[in-house]
């Protein structure tokens, strides 16, 4: 019964630093784009409004690297399943 528990312990203690690794990857790509389309769009700081170009700067950039990120963790995962896929069939 301790291992059991033990085992159990070891689950939920490796799945919350999963769940913390994943938090900290989100929130530094989400950094990461808002430094990026900050920098690469936003130029008059004569106002506290963005102008009509920077808005649409702002939003392109935005979407593209949100598309890019999906891209990237669809290729990922991609990879991930033949790599599992190759392990099987050695383990056969």
């Amino acid at each position: 019964m301790y291992n059991n528990y033990g085992a159990s312990y070891q689950e939920q203690r490796l799945q919350q630093m999963m769940e913390q690794k994943q938090l900290k990857d989100f929130m530094r790509m989400y950094s990461n784009l808002v430094s990026r389309c900050f920098e690469d769009c936003v130029t008059d700081f004569t106002s506290n409004m963005l102008s009509d170009k920077e808005l649409t700067c702002v939003n392109r950039c935005t979407q593209k690297n949100m598309k890019l990120n999906e891209r990237i963790g669809q290729r990922f995962a991609e990879e991930n399943a033949k790599l599992m896929e190759d392990q099987a069939k050695m383990g056969r």
